[in-house]
């Protein structure tokens, strides 16, 4: 089963993201809709209670009702009446009292003449609250009756209970989880779809798998670019000293010729001293001090011949140095003091240190925090896959247990990685 667990390929742990998130998505709506309709069914409760208690206080025959001093009288003519209200307006109770609180109406005969339990105003004006009474807890909205002249001659209450609320939201549950089961049911197939791009892309291939294939292919794009920087620049070398030969000019000829073998021999001299070299990397350097020569880069190497052997694979080696130089000389081209340099060095203990700084204008502290999040580059992406540079450098270095930091004045990333292993000998 571990075996199983890892080596899911890339497209299934695709999948399995999306399926997840969409299930996540989905609670996260249901218990929006929710609350969102608990929200909407008490705002509704709030409203229909003050409309009603309102509409019945000022009618005539509530009105004419309470004037009298015949509650029994008032009672047989304005139960009926509230209880032909009630129906109709989908609420729980209308309760018609007096100015003291003295009920005159109420669903259950048995408390008419009983005292109102919710809060009466101070003064004649429409109060809303959430009280616990006779029918249990209710959203309620109390509204004064008012003579011509402006007397207080009594109260009117509407209220819906809460567990009439309960039921309306009860019932409009199928409808929130209707949406929640389709939301799921899109992310699912859209965690489907995805699975299948991704595997027509990568096949059945592990996340390392996939990146070592990114890696191998940054490695050819990258040695591609350095040989045909060193091809061109051979090339218009050869191209000029043809023509100083053709005019008769042989030392400036010769001068010519031997520069570049000046500057690759002082690197050449430099990767074959040191004792555990990697071939991959100086045949990238030498190549790369062409193509910043092409862009009119000052190249900077320095390899301290103690330094130990790295233990990426060449085709890492050559993923992670090849970034980080195209990234320092895109930079590099924005100054006026165009130069890179490449530093490799043995780290405290065992351990090896590459740094590659240019003379850029910098970083911004805001996107040096999530630069190799990001996968940073200073090229847009394109075609040829630039823009994932330093992602994939981080994390070729942090799976062979090292780690890539970068800092400011000159623009410096520093890549510090544990020595290879040393090789067994043949027996």
């Amino acid at each position: 089963m571990a075996h199983t667990s890892r080596s899911r390929s890339t497209a299934s742990r695709v999948f399995v993201v999306l399926l997840v998130a969409a299930v996540v998505i989905g609670a996260l709506v249901a218990v929006f809709l929710v609350i969102e309709a608990q929200r909407s069914i008490r705002a509704e409760a709030e409203r229909v209670t003050a409309a009603t208690s309102a509409s019945f206080a000022a009618s005539p025959l509530v009105i004419d009702g309470l004037r009298s001093n015949d509650q029994d009288a008032a009672t047989r003519v304005l139960e009926p009446y509230s209880l032909e209200v009630i129906a109709g307006a989908g609420l729980d109770f209308i309760t018609v009292m007096t100015p003291d609180g003295t009920r005159i109406t109420h669903p259950d005969a048995d408390q008419i003449g009983g005292i109102y339990l919710g809060t009466i105003p101070g003064s004649p004006q429409t109060l809303t609250e959430e009280f616990t009474g006779t029918l249990g807890p209710s959203v309620r909205t109390i509204a004064p009756v008012t003579a011509a002249d402006g007397d207080l001659i009594g109260w009117v209450a509407a209220g819906v209970t809460t567990e009439s609320i309960t039921d309306t939201l009860i019932r409009r549950l199928p409808l929130t989880l209707g949406i929640t089961v389709g939301l799921v049911a899109l992310g699912a197939g859209g965690a489907v779809i995805a699975r299948r791009m991704t595997r027509r892309i990568a096949g059945d291939l592990p996340p390392g798998q996939v990146r070592d294939a990114v890696s191998s292919y940054e490695s050819i794009r990258t040695l591609g670019e350095a040989l045909r920087a060193q091809t061109h620049e051979h090339g218009n070398r050869m191209h000029a000293a043809v023509a100083l030969l053709e005019l008769g000019r042989r030392d400036e000829a010769i001068e010519i010729l031997t520069e570049t073998s000046r500057q690759s021999q002082s690197l050449v001299d430099q990767v074959t001293a040191r004792r555990h070299g990697d071939p991959a990397v100086g045949a990238l350097l030498l190549g790369k001090a062409s193509q910043a020569k092409e862009r009119g880069i000052d190249w900077r190497v320095h390899i301290e011949p103690d330094t130990p052997r790295t233990p990426l694979s060449p085709v890492d080696a050559v993923s992670v140095l090849g970034n980080l130089v195209d990234n320092a000389m895109d930079a590099a081209v924005e100054s006026d003091d165009r130069w890179v340099q490449v530093s490799l060095r043995p780290h405290e203990g065992a351990g090896i240190v590459l740094e590659v700084s240019d003379s850029g204008p910098g970083i911004p502290p805001a996107v040096r925090e999530r630069i190799f999040d990001q996968g940073y580059s200073t090229k847009p992406a394109d075609a040829q896959g630039r823009g994932i540079g330093l992602a994939l450098v981080r994390s070729v270095v942090i799976g062979a247990g090292g780690s890539v930091t970068v800092s400011d004045d000159p623009t410096t990333f520093r890549v510090t990685l544990p020595a290879a292993a040393p090789r067994r000998s043949q027996q």
